[in-house]
């Protein structure tokens, strides 16, 4: 009978040990995870000041430009709505309001292919089945931010609600898509702009600056403390209850 609850007292044990060092491995993984993000976040930061500091790029400047020498870099321009093209980028909240981005190609001076632009943010009509109508400048003064790897996820479904009407519904900015679409061999960048009359501008290409993720990290590294606190402390009251 002895032989027998030591060997249930022992697989408790083993099996309060696993669960701990597992629990702290967990903690201690997104405590590095977060540090990570936050070393991340410094060089991207770092690096949109370095562009910032080298000014805005121009339309010619771009067609002899990499995808990674634009990414992050300011943009400037005079350019031309391409009608009747219109794209509102679903599910954006703003200030706690469900709307759309209103994204539009645009032909910038100097560059040879049609930009996306992204004009900023309005609100949804109270129907889902009624889209917002608007009304878009011909003539554009382009000031903004190139992303040549937009936001967006398409988690189920199509992505545009391809009805040939416009202004068209779509969950993701996809150049490729939108080329098809359009029949327009689209530059693969979407620039956000950071000054507009008619949309709220909102986009922020770094959303959680890195002391946020380095609270993160104490906040998990803590957690994993405490998770060995507890432990000891339940192991020294078992064995004072046993002695």
């Amino acid at each position: 009978m002895r032989i027998k609850l030591a060997k249930q007292i022992f697989a408790f044990n083993l099996l309060w040990v696993v669960i701990t060092l597992t629990a702290f491995a967990i903690l201690i993984n997104l405590s590095w995870w977060q540090l990570s993000r936050a070393e991340e976040k410094t060089q991207q930061l770092q690096r949109l000041a370095q562009l910032q500091s080298n000014g805005a790029l121009r339309g010619a400047q771009l067609n002899q430009l990499s995808e990674t020498d634009i990414d992050g870099a300011p943009f400037q321009a005079q350019g031309r709505w391409l009608a009747p093209f219109i794209w509102l980028l679903d599910n954006q909240i703003v200030n706690g309001r469900v709307g759309y981005d209103v994204v539009v190609p645009v032909q910038a001076e100097g560059l040879s292919q049609p930009l996306l632009v992204n004009l900023g943010w309005l609100a949804a009509t109270d129907r889902r089945d009624t889209l917002p109508q608007l009304q878009i400048p011909v003539s554009l003064k382009l000031d903004g931010l190139l992303r040549t790897q937009p936001d967006g996820l398409l988690l189920l479904g199509q992505n545009a609600e391809n009805d040939g009407a416009w202004p068209m519904r779509i969950q993701q900015v996809s150049f490729a898509e939108l080329s098809g679409i359009s029949g327009l061999a689209l530059y693969p960048a979407l620039l956000y702009q950071q000054q507009t009359s008619d949309f709220l501008p909102h986009y922020q290409p770094v959303v959680l600056p890195p002391e946020k993720h380095r609270g993160y990290a104490l906040q998990w590294f803590l957690l994993a403390v405490a998770v060995i606190g507890v432990a000891l402390a339940a192991s020294h009251h078992g064995k004072a209850n046993n002695e």
